[in-house]
């Protein structure tokens, strides 16, 4: 009996592996491909496309103003954009502000709100005389050429879909500095990795672009209360849609500051990732017969552990075993080791600085709230989840 139930343990043991190391194997390859020659910069537009900067603000009276002067100050021609500020349960005072300046205000009121019913109430009231939808979020802050940068790239009559690189904003405290690296790590491979390796760039939920008409349409279709940026993802792969990645052009974002931010935020994160998992599933077997890969790519990063998870999961099995002398423990420590190397090459040189070990100190604490997010997931997807905004 005792060597029957060894030998499930071991089966087992060798089933978790396999599943731990070709998730590991994923985030190595294109941390490796992001160190591949540099993505070719596009050449100068010779005509001005017409944006319409989309900026959803719900209750976001501390970071709007700043957000709204940095579009205003683009060095583009100003009949050549829009800056609409959608404002949802902002205050009067706010709003009275914001009217008068050179924006496209449109106030909303919905009895749950959500991000992705305030685009389609913005795109509604504001028309079709566009070209190019550009998705904001109200704590956002771009440069001066941001709209330039985004316009020479869409010159290209292929390209429809366009994610800049999100950066940090603020580096105020190590939290900050941890969800600043965490992010930096997914630009890497799960952006630039892939861009280099010929397929398409996740999208991020804000600093992304889109042939106005394309975004419009998809988005009347999208009812998504939590992470509508993967509904919108997904739907646009499955139909054959590239998106491609700029990640010299930057749109700075306001970094998580404190633990109850971060367990919310990760909440809705997880609850929106295992819902359209399960949601786009279906088209698994079409999608490999047709061939598209970015979509088949797509849905197994929706079944994949989040890093912290992994490195959490993978530490703590590889402590086990080396605790009881298992002779496995070597394979779990070979593929621990692997982990840190991809994420370790993923992490841009300007974040290796001392600074850096405070903030991996959270790491453990950070995989706690993300294990307890596990067991919270029901109806995390069925109502908004707000992140206040504003630095400390």
């Amino acid at each position: 009996m005792a060597l029957i139930l060894e030998h499930i343990l071991n089966i087992l043991d060798w089933l978790l592996y396999i599943l731990f190391a070709i998730n590991i194997l994923y985030l190595l390859v294109y941390s490796l491909a992001s160190r591949r020659r540099d993505l070719p910069l596009p050449p100068p537009a010779k005509e001005h496309k017409r944006f319409a900067i989309l900026i959803p603000a719900y209750r976001e009276d501390a970071v709007i103003h700043e957000c709204v002067h940095s579009c205003l100050e683009q060095d583009y021609p100003a009949a050549c954009f829009d800056t609409v500020v959608i404002s949802d349960r902002m205050q009067p005072e706010t709003n009275a502000s914001l009217a008068v300046l050179p924006i496209r205000l449109v106030e909303v009121h919905f009895e749950k709100s959500t991000k992705s019913k305030s685009l389609n109430a913005a795109m509604a009231a504001i028309g079709n005389d566009y070209d190019i939808a550009l998705v904001l979020d109200a704590d956002n802050v771009i440069p001066y050429d941001y709209l330039s940068d985004v316009n020479d790239l869409f010159a290209n009559p292929e390209v429809e879909i366009v994610q800049t690189h999100r950066s940090a904003k603020n580096l105020n405290n190590d939290m900050a500095l941890l969800d600043a690296i965490s992010e930096e790590i997914n630009n890497t491979i799960f952006r630039l990795g892939h861009a280099k390796l010929g397929l398409s760039a996740a999208l991020i939920g804000s600093g992304m672009a889109f042939r106005y008409d394309l975004f419009r349409d998809t988005m009347a279709d999208i009812k998504a209360v939590g992470g509508f940026d993967r509904e919108l993802e997904l739907t646009l792969l499955y139909r054959g849609k590239r998106f491609y990645y700029l990640p010299e052009t930057f749109v700075f974002d306001e970094k998580i500051q404190n633990t109850g931010d971060f367990s919310r935020q990760r909440r809705r994160w997880l609850s929106a990732q295992w819902y359209y998992c399960q949601t786009f599933a279906k088209f698994l077997w079409k999608a490999l017969a047709a061939r598209n890969w970015d979509f088949c790519d797509k849905l197994y990063q929706q079944i994949s552990l989040s890093r912290v998870l992994l490195l959490g999961f993978v530490f703590i099995i590889s402590l086990a075993h080396s605790l009881f002398a298992s002779p496995s423990a070597c394979k779990w420590w070979g593929i621990f080791t692997l982990l840190l190397l991809a994420l370790a090459l993923a992490i841009p040189r300007k974040y290796w600085k001392w600074r850096l070990l405070k903030a991996v100190c959270w790491v453990p604490y950070s995989f706690l709230l993300m294990l307890l997010n596990l067991f919270r997931l029901k109806e995390a997807n069925r109502r908004f989840i707000h992140t206040m905004h504003g630095v400390d």
